[in-house]
């Protein structure tokens, strides 16, 4: 049986606003198919196996906790998410987890290290906090799609040459409040600034990345469909608040 395997990223410490409900989404939505699901993680201090799963997620979090991932992440788990990227593993980073996918994220005087898997980097700047309701409109899947959420960041995150943004900001901040981008992606790799959590309000969302993960996995990301009409209302009450 196809089996989606994730493995989530200190899901102790980058789990604010409830990203952790985008774990449950990618397991409900499998098992409504007969697809397999099996979830593992990695802490601090713990080695990762870039063979232990087709998806890897991390969350988001409190600046303290970012800062001890941070150096954690580097030390314990860049050669092996580096080997999971160049085996066209699935990586989804939201907020925190997203800043560290890149080169380095600058607080003040501090700079956090990133594991360097997709040419971008971060800088805490003057100015006020991004906050609230994001919509934000992608090609994913082969056509527009608008995903919708909920961002609050203080950093603002600047792309690299090499590095296509996830999306174009129809509502909200972004990635930087005036570039109209939000998120990124490099090969399978996606990182972006939405909360709420993420997923439960973009079912096709979900089901882009279950496929994309099968599909590296056993050759075939065809998914039977699903009757979203409870997922559907739920994306559109979060387009009204956006």
């Amino acid at each position: 049986m196809p089996t989606l395997r994730v493995c989530s990223l200190y899901p102790d410490l980058m789990n604010i606003y409830a990203d952790r409900g985008n774990i449950a989404v990618l397991r409900a939505r499998c098992e409504w198919r007969g697809l397999g699901f099996e979830l593992s993680s990695s802490g601090l201090g713990e080695r990762l196996d870039p063979e232990s799963a087709n998806l890897f997620y991390m969350g988001g979090g409190q600046d303290r906790d970012q800062v001890a991932v941070a150096e954690d992440m580097v030390a314990t788990k860049r050669e092996a998410l580096h080997a999971a990227q160049e085996r066209d593993a699935v990586i989804l980073a939201v907020c925190g987890g997203y800043q560290l996918l890149g080169s380095s994220y600058q607080l003040g005087d501090e700079r956090l290290p990133g594991v360097e898997l997709v040419d971008l980097f971060t800088v805490r700047e003057a100015g006020p906090r991004l906050i609230g309701n994001c919509a934000i409109e992608s090609d994913l899947g082969g056509g527009p799609r608008v995903i919708a959420g909920f961002e609050n960041h203080g950093g603002r995150t600047y792309l690299g040459a090499n590095t296509q943004p996830l999306a174009r900001v129809t509502r909200g901040f972004g990635n930087d409040g005036s570039s109209g981008f939000e998120g990124a992606r490099y090969r399978n790799a996606f990182g972006c600034y939405l909360h709420g959590p993420l997923l439960p309000k973009n079912p096709a969302f979900a089901d882009h990345l279950i496929s994309l993960a099968l599909e590296r996995r056993y050759g075939d990301g065809s998914l039977a469909r699903l009757d979203d009409a409870l997922e559907l209302m739920s994306h559109e009450e979060a387009m009204r608040a956006s």
